[in-house]
């Protein structure tokens, strides 16, 4: 009776030893456990035996899967292990060899725009300044006039770490490039001209947002500074960096705690089809203002003798409108087909005669 289940054991064993490679293992494997296979078969005809030979019939058939279930995985297991040796031999690199001639490396989108941002505003006599990514409270919010129920302060915005030994107050991940601007309002006398740039951190992630990110900011301080100096600024920054002569910009009252007057800059594109300068539409790209009398006292800067004014913008934000970059999140995957795409030749500087 089970003269048929010996002969099926040892076709089965023969055909998977001669099994050469994966594809021929899987022919196995399909002739005998798969839906019309020989074990199935068997088990599919177990209804016509004879009651009485039934139990021992099942109890063999039962025994004989589990044998042949285990040996066919056992060989996938020794044919997996010897594909892998043979790729693994044939891949082995030879470090004796000249390395293979590769593609030159690129500009990421981010740090050309900040390039550019630094060749148009140190051409209107601005200076790159920098501070420290962890802040104390009051650089990066006291200083700045940010009131203690501001929105910023809170948790769910805002990055906080253990305080330093010997300090109770808490340090962030700074929340702007602002700070920067306060060191430098404490570090140097006016006139200043400079702008800041570097990374920023807020909890935000989406399409359009990160929990780290690139800002750029401004600050000019000088006697007798007023709101056409800043429009005059702006208007000449924007038009440049987009390569658009004519580009509409708007000044729209707003609020920030640093500034006082405070304003929105909009400038022109089309709804529909994204085009910068052209439509009816406006689009929010930066805020400014004049600095607000508190925060040059803060700094030791007399409001009754200087004024000044200051921009900030997001540099992930202004490259995602100059190149048609839809989504902010591909800029942080270390994509290298992204990077061939959007990157910039690392032999090409940045010159304003190019019309950045």
């Amino acid at each position: 009776m089970n003269d048929d289940l010996e002969t099926l054991t040892t076709r089965t064993d023969a055909a998977l030893a001669g099994a050469a490679d994966l594809r021929a293992w899987d022919a196995v494997r399909i002739a005998v456990l798969g839906r019309n296979g020989s074990l199935t078969s068997m088990l599919r005809d177990l209804g016509k035996t004879p009651p009485e030979q039934r139990k021992d019939r099942g109890a063999a058939l039962n025994r004989l899967k589990d044998g042949l279930t285990a040996a066919i995985e056992a060989r996938k297991a020794q044919l997996e292990d010897a594909a892998l040796d043979a790729r693994l031999l044939s891949e082995r690199i030879d470090p004796t060899l000249p390395p293979k001639p590769n593609q030159s490396g690129l500009i990421h989108p981010i740090a050309r725009t900040m390039e550019e941002i630094a060749a148009i505003f140190g051409a209107m006599g601005c200076t790159v300044v920098d501070g420290p990514d962890a802040e104390t409270d009051w650089f990066n919010f006291g200083a700045l006039n940010i009131p203690a129920h501001h929105p910023a302060r809170a948790d769910h915005d805002t990055f906080y770490l253990p305080p330093r030994a010997g300090s109770e107050t808490p340090m962030v991940l700074r929340t702007h490039t602002s700070p920067g601007q306060i060191r430098t309002m404490l570090a140097k006398a006016p006139p200043i001209r400079v702008i800041v740039t570097g990374r920023t951190y807020r909890a935000d992630h989406d399409a359009t947002h990160s929990p780290m990110f690139h800002q750029c900011e401004g600050l000019v301080i000088d006697r007798q500074m007023t709101l056409g100096h800043l429009k005059g600024c702006l208007i000449d920054f924007l038009r440049t960096f987009f390569a658009i002569s004519d580009l509409p910009v708007r000044f729209r009252s707003s609020y920030f705690p640093f500034t006082e007057p405070s304003m929105e800059v909009d400038i022109g594109w089309n709804r529909k089809t994204g085009e910068l300068g052209r439509g009816g539409d406006w689009l929010e790209i930066l805020g400014s203002g004049m600095v607000h009398p508190r925060v040059l006292a803060n700094c030791g800067i007399d409001p009754r003798q200087w004024q000044g004014f200051a921009w900030g913008m997001g540099v992930e934000r202004i490259t995602m409108l100059k190149h048609g970059i839809a989504d902010l999140r591909p800029f942080y995957e270390s994509d290298l087909r992204w990077l061939r795409h959007y990157g910039f030749n690392p032999l090409a500087p940045t010159m304003l005669h190019e019309g950045v």
